[in-house]
């Protein structure tokens, strides 16, 4: 018998709902006071606590947001910068762009707007 699990992610912060509007207009998600919900019912509900403590060190989990599946060279990398273009006027920052290495296919590293790190990929 197969087991089905939800997940929800969840996310330390300052300014809750500040955070979960950003991430409702990254990922096209509805927001919901201090969360956002997929409207499709299908990604994960991310959910943002206010704490006393800010970000000191590199995340151990961060998001992947996915735009450029399925593209590879300089096709992938102008969708990356478009979505990225997208996402500064939002308050997203741009950090570097990590090329093709062989292995892995070229993503781009920003920070949300309390400096969590997130990659379009």
């Amino acid at each position: 018998m197969a087991v089905v699990k939800t997940i929800q992610v969840t996310f330390d912060c300052a300014e809750p709902e500040r955070l979960a509007r950003f991430w409702s207009q990254v990922l096209g998600y509805e927001f919901r006071g201090s969360s956002c919900v997929d409207p499709s019912g299908v990604g994960p509900r991310l959910l943002f606590l206010r704490v006393p403590e800010g970000k000191v060190v590199k995340n151990r989990l961060h998001l992947d947001v996915r735009v450029g599946t399925g593209l590879v060279g300089d096709e992938r990398v102008a969708a990356l910068e478009s979505e990225c273009a997208r996402l500064i006027p939002l308050g997203a920052v741009r950090v570097r762009l990590l090329r093709a290495d062989g292995v892995n296919e070229s993503c781009l590293v920003m920070q949300d707007v309390e400096g969590n790190e997130f990659c379009l990929d």
